[in-house]
């Protein structure tokens, strides 16, 4: 008999309830037991949903304060020396220490890095490793959450990282290789493993996503070494879980390690289901994830009971289990809280709620066949017809425009050479220039005015009048700290994408579809259904009105095409490059429109290009090709002497920087504080030749860096670039930090920049 079975879902609650129990912790405002009874609430609410869904395989040790990486850390005691953890089960301040750094009763420690979680907008938090590194078991999370669970009468299957994945998504810091601490980690797995058990568990999920990506030979001798230690550590049931990909090479691998079942990802990479039935041993189990945990389309069930009733005819049906491709942490939670969207539109959609009713229902088909789900896929047939068939998605005029597109059209008129020294005459900026990503800090009065006028309790007159003078306030202060390229604060914006969104044909909202991209925050992607276009302006207004409130040149801000359709749900008929070339063709109007107007300087910011790029090697060309000349697209209708500049935060760069390059930004500002520099390395190997601006301030962190530390920062970055090269300016935007916070970081970014540019003058006399 076929089960039903879940990989993971959403921490944050329907209202966002662990963001606000979680920033009300760290404000002061409440107890750790009240955050911690915000937590088991939510659990508790989460497995009962599952349970009444009919999941029959209910994870837990999926929910987290910050991440599962973190946690993973935290369980590990793989704690940096810096946080001084004295070796005891770590409490939760330096937990959220090694997440966001602390500054507060003479302790101040910066955070550890962050990235992105494979090809999604999830962040994790990176392990440090060094010779020295040691593991003992100093969390004992995993088993307490089941041991909740079980006491509430639900019997889950517990998720931890595997210990490959781990240690290859770490990071090294004295040229130790970390896969040579596997022998050091696996006792503590081990150890983890035999608690579980003594608890009652039975099965485990161990995710080991590595396994969809390009494996040297000693990362994949490591799994068979890895897991013939687990096997023998315990009499769980291991089940090694891959998804984000095809296993491809790795398969053989996955095949030889001693484990009781393995899941597989069959909406990324459907093609694999035949391989793996030939391969994988028949007596072992089977999960196939065939509901989609990265997208919000209502699943088309007879395509994913096909699936599963291929390999029912090749394997035993009583050994297969229906899953979602992935933890459905990525999707929204419930979409029965929408109830703005319209009768038609919301038929099109699947929250992470509704996603479980889906893989009950091809379970119940693949059990029952197809008569036994019937009626349920007359509906869903209907919904897909009516989808496709809809005059919403469709745009004759986008589709004309999309033909003449030509290669003149992602093509600057000159070089960036002849371009800069346009600019420079234009803009007369001094050496070292500073200047920040955009957004300035989104305080409770902005929000409430935004509220308000969102609920109609005041007018269009009386909010712009609010927006003009915070965005006032904000340039004069700018103007006299002495920052050389002020931003307006992006005061009217609810979000870097869902604003854009939000002017753009094609492009639906949510009210609640909610998903989180980092520790407490969270955001809600829009949902791109149909053709793109822009109807009007989208930043004219504001982009002027800044710039008539000082006589520095003021950045215009959006958002590119490449990050809007990273950071949106995505229409799933036509090929993403599509939809993003349609894309830049509305920013590109926008970035017209905006030099017309008398804007200098226009960034467009792409913090999401490489989260884009597949996880394999063979498949990134095509990506990095219609990427760059997508974001060409866009910016290749400005004359030379308008600036261009973009921002990417939070990614690794070495191996995509050829195609940064070529997208030919006169300036690109990347995320290097919380790496020390190391982000730099590969724009100083690669010898690039634009402008460029390294974060000197991790703003996702409340500790405020005083001068001297972003001298030194920049101090590093001047060994190796031309200061004529640099700009200064923070890692990203400031909108989630308080002007308590930035105030002090500002100014002594500008006296960083005033130090630096003497040290300069001095050395070239």
């Amino acid at each position: 008999m076929v089960v039903a079975a879940n990989l993971g879902f959403p921490r944050i609650g329907l209202n966002r309830e662990l963001k606000k129990a979680v920033e009300a912790y760290w404000k002061g405002q409440s107890s750790v037991d009240a955050l911690q009874a915000t937590a088991k609430e939510l659990r508790m609410r989460h497995w009962k949903m599952q349970q009444d869904a009919g999941i029959d395989v209910i994870p837990s040790n999926d929910f987290s304060f910050y991440d599962q990486i973190l946690d993973m850390t935290a369980t590990l005691g793989a704690i940096p020396a810096r946080y001084k953890h004295d070796g005891s089960t770590i409490d939760l301040d330096t937990y959220f220490a090694m997440a966001r750094g602390r500054q507060q009763g003479g302790v101040d420690v910066v955070a550890m890095e962050m990235t992105k979680w494979f090809d999604t907008n999830y962040h994790y938090i990176v392990p440090e490793f060094t010779k020295d590194t040691s593991f003992k078991l100093s969390s004992t999370k995993a088993v307490d959450e089941y041991k909740e669970a079980k006491a509430a009468g639900i019997d889950t299957r517990p998720v931890i990282i595997g210990p490959v994945t781990y240690l290859l998504l770490g990071k090294a810091y004295d040229d130790v290789n970390p896969l040579s601490l596997l022998d050091k980690i696996l006792p503590v797995y081990a150890q983890l493993l035999q608690e579980l058990q003594a608890a009652g568990c039975s099965h485990v999920q161990i995710d080991e996503p590595m396994l969809v990506m390009d494996l040297d030979d000693e990362a994949k001798a490591a799994f068979p070494k890895a897991y013939g230690e687990l096997a023998k550590a315990s009499s769980l049931k291991l089940w090694l879980t891959t998804y984000f990909g095809y296993l491809r090479d790795n398969l053989e691998t996955a095949c030889s390690l001693p484990v009781d079942g393995l899941h597989i990802d069959l909406v990324r990479a459907p093609e694999q289901l035949d391989v793996v039935l030939d391969a994988w041993p028949k007596e072992k189990g089977l999960s196939l994830g065939v509901i989609d945990g990265r997208n919000i389309w209502k699943n088309k069930l007879e395509a994913s009971l096909d699936l599963v009733q291929k390999a029912i005819e090749k394997h035993d049906a009583d050994k297969i289990l229906v899953a979602p491709s992935c933890s459905l942490l990525h999707s929204p939670v419930d979409l029965d809280a929408e109830t703005k969207l319209d009768a038609e539109f919301v038929t099109w959609l699947s929250f992470a709620k509704q996603k479980l009713d889906e893989i009950v229902l091809v379970t119940k088909g693949a059990n029952e066949g197809y008569e036994g789900i019937a009626e349920a896929m007359a509906v869903n047939k209907a919904a897909i017809s009516d989808r496709a068939t809809s005059a919403r998605i469709n745009n004759p005029e986008v589709k004309a425009r999309m033909d003449k597109l030509t290669a003149a059209d992602a093509t600057r008129k000159s070089a960036f050479d002849k371009r800069i020294a346009e600019q420079q005459k234009v803009l007369n900026l001094p050496p070292l220039p500073t200047t920040s990503i955009g957004s300035l800090p989104q305080t409770q009065d902005v929000r409430q005015m935004r509220a308000q006028f969102k609920k109609g309790d005041i007018d269009r007159a009386e909010y712009d009048k609010f927006l003009e003078q915070k965005t006032a306030e904000a340039i004069k202060w700018q103007d006299e700290i002495g920052i050389d390229v002020p931003v307006h604060g992006e005061y009217e914006r609810n979000d870097m994408v869902e604003y854009f969104g939000e002017k753009l044909e094609g492009v639906g909202f949510t009210q609640n579809g909610w998903v989180q991209s980092y520790g407490s925050r969270c955001v809600k992607p829009p949902v791109i259904f149909g053709d793109v276009s822009r109807p009007e302006p989208m930043t004219v207004r504001w982009a002027t009105f800044a710039q008539s409130q000082t006589e520095r040149p003021m950045k215009g801000m959006l958002t590119g095409p490449v990050t809007i359709l990273q950071w949106s749900f995505v229409r799933d008929d036509q090929p993403r490059e599509a939809t993003c070339k349609q894309i830049a063709l509305a920013i590109r109007d926008e970035v017209c429109d905006l030099e017309k107007a008398g804007i200098k300087i226009i960034q467009i910011d792409e913090a999401a290009f490489r989260e884009g790029l597949p996880l394999r090697e063979a498949d990134r060309p095509a990506y990095l090709n219609w990427a760059t000349e997508s974001f060409r697209i866009a910016t290749s209708g400005v004359e030379d002497k308008t600036q261009i500049h973009t921002h990417m935060c939070y990614s690794e760069f070495n191996d995509i920087i050829a195609s940064i390059a070529d997208m030919d930004a006169d300036v690109i500002s990347i995320e290097t504080s919380r790496s020390a520099m190391e982000l730099l390395d590969a724009f100083v190997e690669f010898k690039y030749p634009n402008e460029i601006g390294p974060g000197v301030y991790d703003i996702h962190s409340p500790r405020i860096p005083d001068t001297q530390e972003m001298v030194k920062l920049m101090q590093k970055a001047l060994q190796v670039l031309d200061a004529k090269q640099l700009w200064i300016n923070p890692d990203c935007g400031l909108k989630t930090r308080g002007w308590d916070e930035v105030r002090p970081a500002l100014q002594h970014m500008v006296a960083a920049a005033q130090a630096l540019r003497q040290e300069v003058k001095q050395q070239a006399a």
